[in-house]
């Protein structure tokens, strides 16, 4: 298994009871159910090994790339669309994944990589980078799904923002958002003007006169006799 090529071994359950009896024995197998649904055929339950999927979800590429899936020998393409895991122990217990059907188009959500960060003008007056998303809904074919959208900040200047539409995308990939009618072309990332701590001096000089002045004296005459 590699970041460019991801494959997984799967068992159909289709014809096994259903429930959340059969999951937890699955579970006592080394086993996650899933389901492969869409391309206007029947879902089709399965269970896949959990050190397997264990394994494929170490890559962040996994999220974003066509998967294929080994039934009983029969291969699937097919993206992931959802995976439950443990609240406690984040192991996966439940993944969805929807089959992949030549010449349509899908909706995925893939990772956002800021770049340049260190070498923006802003950055380098002390000021914050403030990313506001880790991915978007893109909309393409699934032969142009991209692993990651790439979005370069070294330009960057203080006060400067970038929003949804400044994103350079690749030929073929569009932003479901943007598509809508009431979709809204929201900030992604903006630099923010330094943090300043302000030091209240007028407190300072309180706090000194509110010292009596006989402990004032005899601060300075320890002072004197060290």
């Amino acid at each position: 298994m590699s970041i460019n090529h991801f494959e997984l071994n799967a068992v159909d359950r289709s014809a096994e009871q259903q429930g959340k009896g059969a999951s937890r024995r699955l579970r006592k197998q080394n086993l996650v159910p899933a389901i492969i649904y869409g391309g206007n055929e029947e879902p089709t339950s399965i269970s896949i090994k959990i050190n397997e999927l264990v394994k494929a979800l170490e890559f962040e590429a996994f999220f974003s790339h066509v998967l294929t899936i080994n039934v009983d020998g029969v291969e699937h393409q097919a993206v992931i669309k959802d995976l439950q895991r443990h609240p406690a122990k984040g192991f996966p217990m439940h993944a969805d994944f929807q089959r992949i059907v030549k010449g349509q188009k899908i909706h995925m959500n893939v990772p956002v990589h800021f770049t340049g960060r260190e070498e923006a003008p802003g950055t380098k007056a002390s000021g914050v980078l403030s990313t506001l998303v880790s991915d978007i809904e893109i909309v393409c074919l699934p032969s142009l799904l991209p692993e990651y959208i790439t979005v370069d900040v070294s330009g960057m200047e203080i006060g400067d923002l970038l929003r949804l539409s400044d994103i350079k995308l690749p030929e073929g990939v569009v932003i479901h958002e943007l598509e809508l009618e009431d979709g809204h072309d929201r900030t992604i990332v903006n630099m923010q003007p330094p943090t300043v701590e302000e030091v209240d001096t007028d407190a300072e000089e309180v706090d000194a006169a509110d010292v009596p002045a006989s402990a004032q004296g005899e601060a300075e005459d320890n002072k004197d006799g060290e």
